[in-house]
């Protein structure tokens, strides 16, 4: 299944090296010199990854053809996916994809909303998802988010007193 594990950022420096928003478990895997990623929109791709680095914990990348600013900044927004087997994909890990769009629900079956995204931070990850015009963010942590049913496209959560307004 071909899966997002990256977006690409702001230009950093003159040379076409970008920032990358990392949506993997193992950007070291995803994102190695020579790897060749495919993009979405596709006509931005596929990418042949010739640098890498990581400058204050944000991943660095450098593509062949992407040589100066200019053309660095025509592929900013751009999404890098990769082909990943889901099949051998820890129970306990989701992927960003298979999250967006399913409902998410008190435990009393009570609705939330649809997840809109899957934020990745440094310290966990966090749900998404519109409620009163607002967004609303839930640590996709299991003290808070306990059932997770993909088949079903529903997410259970358990948020602790004030996470979220009361309507």
């Amino acid at each position: 299944m071909l899966l997002i594990v990256g977006r690409i950022g702001r230009v950093h420096g003159v040379r076409g090296e970008v920032t990358v928003e990392v949506r993997t478990d193992s950007p070291e895997e995803r994102f190695q010199v020579g790897t060749t990623i495919s993009t979405d929109p596709a006509k931005f791709g596929p990418l042949t990854i010739t640098g890498q680095r990581w400058h204050n914990g944000i991943l660095l990348l450098t593509f062949d053809g992407v040589s100066d600013r200019g053309a660095a900044e025509k592929i900013k927004n751009v999404l890098l996916m990769a082909e990943v087997d889901i099949s051998e994909s820890d129970p306990d890990e989701f992927h960003v994809q298979l999250l967006i769009g399913s409902t998410i629900e008190l435990i009393n079956g009570t609705v939330l909303g649809t997840i809109d995204d899957v934020l990745t931070n440094k310290g966990q990850n966090l749900l998404s998802f519109m409620r009163g015009g607002k967004q609303v963010l839930i640590p996709f942590v299991k003290a808070i988010v306990p059932t997770v049913d993909i088949a079903s496209r529903k997410v259970v959560i358990t948020p602790p007193e004030g996470l979220i307004d009361e309507d």
